[in-house]
């Protein structure tokens, strides 16, 4: 019965994660924006290879950021 118990606090610190890592409008750093936008400017929008710079960020969610933070200012440009 103890394997049991185990497992099921297992799922749920699993699901407690999956919830967290879905943040919709995450908080992002100073170093991790500045890291951002020099990678974009080189690699442009390869939200992976981005990703893999930053530990603990997904691809998804530094996409969303950036749709997020820029995507209102190149509006206002035009």
């Amino acid at each position: 019965m103890e394997g049991l118990n185990s497992h099921s606090s297992v799922e749920q610190t699993q699901d407690n994660n999956e919830v967290t890592t879905q943040n919709p409008n995450p908080v992002f750093s100073e170093d991790e924006d500045m890291l951002i936008v020099k990678m974009f400017s080189l690699v442009g929008e390869r939200w992976s290879l981005i990703a893999g710079r930053i530990p603990g960020r997904t691809a998804e969610e530094i996409e969303k950021y950036w749709v997020s933070k820029w995507a209102s200012s190149s509006t206002t440009e035009r």
